[in-house]
């Protein structure tokens, strides 16, 4: 059960599951340090809102994430993933296309039973610029 207005954050098992259902192949998820935006270490933001257009939900996810998780659901080539890591340091339109869907279905992750209903409002690609106000949640939401 939640506080009303939380949102709380979904267990890796949950995690684990939708996207390996997501991409049709086994996928290992453990915790790890915060993904925190940096021009070094670009990461996408989506961004989930409630009914009222409040922001109750963040997802990040860095490059790699990214590209491999958007690759394996458009079964993109995984060399042109690890180009888009390592040598372009930036998605594809494909690429950010099919990342797009993923983090659309992830919002089904944060409609738990007596939190409010999220859906995705918006993704920010790798290295786009955040708004501030959104740069500053990063900070208080980043766990």
């Amino acid at each position: 059960m939640t506080a009303a207005g939380t949102v709380p954050l979904p267990a890796a098992k949950d995690v684990r599951d939708m996207l390996t259902g997501l991409v049709g192949k086994d996928v290992t998820v453990t915790p790890g340090a915060p993904v925190t935006p940096a021009p070094e270490r670009p990461v996408a933001v989506a961004v989930y809102v409630d009914p009222h257009m409040a922001v109750n939900a963040l997802c990040l996810m860095d490059l790699g994430a990214s590209a491999y998780t958007g690759g394996a659901l458009a079964l993109l080539p995984p060399g042109g993933c690890q180009d888009a890591v390592e040598e372009d340091g930036e998605l594809t339109g494909m690429q950010l296309e099919a990342l797009h869907e993923v983090v659309n279905v992830l919002s089904a992750l944060f409609n738990a039973q007596g939190a409010p209903h999220s859906k995705l409002h918006k993704l920010y690609a790798p290295g786009e610029e955040l708004p501030g106000d959104l740069a500053g949640m990063l900070a208080a939401f980043n766990r």
